[in-house]
């Protein structure tokens, strides 16, 4: 008789310890993907999803060379919570770097434009600067870049 009962505890342990580390990131995921969805609703806009779970929008496609994963770029942005709320931009002149330099939004979402191109980036979470604060940013929030690669050095 006490086997039975000793099964079942091990099970509800293992359960509630799986349960717990995932649901964590899940959540915020789950809570990111709908406050993406809902802004895309509430700004009218064609928004495409990758598969890693950017979101990223093309208003001007561009016409120049195209950058990769490791190249070196200098892009224009404004960066802003979902609430529109302004945490960093540069200015007209743009920043350059590598895209291996960056969080990984921008690393995957610069790639979709050409020199020239402009449009926004929708961040997840997990692509930007995960669950913990960092330099101001809240963890776990989806930032919003509108962005221009003004060219591929």
């Amino acid at each position: 008789m006490k086997y039975p009962l000793l099964a079942v505890i091990l099970t509800l342990f293992l359960a509630c310890d799986s349960k717990d580390t995932s649901n964590d990131n899940v959540d915020v995921m789950a809570k990111n993907e709908l406050e993406i969805t809902t802004y895309i609703e509430g700004h009218d806009l064609n928004a495409e999803k990758s598969d890693s779970g950017l979101y990223y929008v093309i208003n001007e496609e561009g016409t120049g060379d195209q950058p990769n994963s490791n190249s070196n770029v200098t892009v224009a942005y404004k960066g802003s919570f979902i609430n529109g709320s302004v945490f960093d931009q540069s200015n007209a002149n743009g920043i350059s770097f590598n895209l291996q330099q960056v969080i990984k939004g921008w690393t995957e979402g610069i790639t979709y434009f050409k020199e020239g191109g402009s449009g926004l980036l929708l961040v997840p979470a997990h692509l930007g600067y995960g669950n913990n604060d960092y330099s101001g940013i809240p963890g776990g929030s989806v930032l919003i870049f509108e962005v221009k690669l003004i060219s591929v050095n």
